[in-house]
């Protein structure tokens, strides 16, 4: 079959093929790799809870002015 159709560089057509699966295992495996990293890094505490602190640290400095909701 693949003799019939010697117009199709096939070397190239396999290599192309190849370097494409090996890029996308690698990304497989570089994806799994940062969830379990960040499944290791998950905090008990919310992000909301942590945006909550940041903000009460901002509005106690008396040079702080929130510009989105005009707090002094």
């Amino acid at each position: 079959m693949m003799e019939e159709m010697k117009e199709v560089n096939w070397q190239e057509v396999i290599r192309t093929m190849v370097e494409e699966l090996v890029k996308d295992k690698s990304k497989e495996r570089l994806l799994a790799e940062a969830k379990g990293i960040r499944k290791e890094m998950k905090v008990d505490v919310s992000a909301a809870e942590l945006i909550r602190a940041d903000r009460d640290a901002r509005s106690s400095n008396p040079w702080f002015k929130c510009y989105c909701c005009d707090i002094f």
